[in-house]
């Protein structure tokens, strides 16, 4: 597998946006299916996903852009949360009843393949590097307080 090395540029990989302006902005609709429980967990919701609030991302990419080396950066916040774990909380936060939760062949007829593997397969990723390398760190260093902010 290939390392950063091979880059010749900057890359910024994103973690799940929230915040004004996003897919999980308060009305959007996004988080409409969540409080109207049509956003499911599929399967055991073992999906970990990495959140990042825009302004933290505005704030990292200045940072990248400004004084980043080559190479390959995640901005993402300091909590990786499985599905299981961040839906509920964010349905609570928005008053909502708990997702309902359909098996995977449910997901894959409504969702894909693609949407069964995000809620329960993929692994969330480490801002370790664009912490210590950009000299950046997240406001909101957790969607849990983030969510309830936004």
């Amino acid at each position: 597998m290939l390392g950063a090395d091979w880059t010749e540029g900057l890359v910024l990989r994103y973690g799940a946006f929230y915040g004004p302006g996003t897919s999980m902005a308060p009305g959007s609709e996004q988080v409409e299916l969540v409080r109207k429980r049509k956003f499911p967990q599929v399967g055991h919701g073992g999906g970990v996903w990495s959140f990042i609030h825009v302004a933290d991302a505005a704030e990292a990419t200045v940072a990248a852009v400004t004084h980043g080396s080559r190479g390959v950066y995640n901005v993402v916040d300091d909590d990786p949360a499985p599905v299981a774990e961040w839906l509920p909380a964010l349905a609570q936060e928005l008053g909502a009843k708990k997702p309902v939760r359909v098996p995977r062949f449910i997901g894959r007829l409504f969702a894909g393949e693609v949407g069964v593997v995000i809620m329960t397969e993929i692994r969330g990723a480490s801002n370790a590097k664009a912490k210590r390398e950009l000299g950046w760190s997240p406001a909101h260093p957790s969607w849990r307080a983030g969510f309830a902010a936004a």
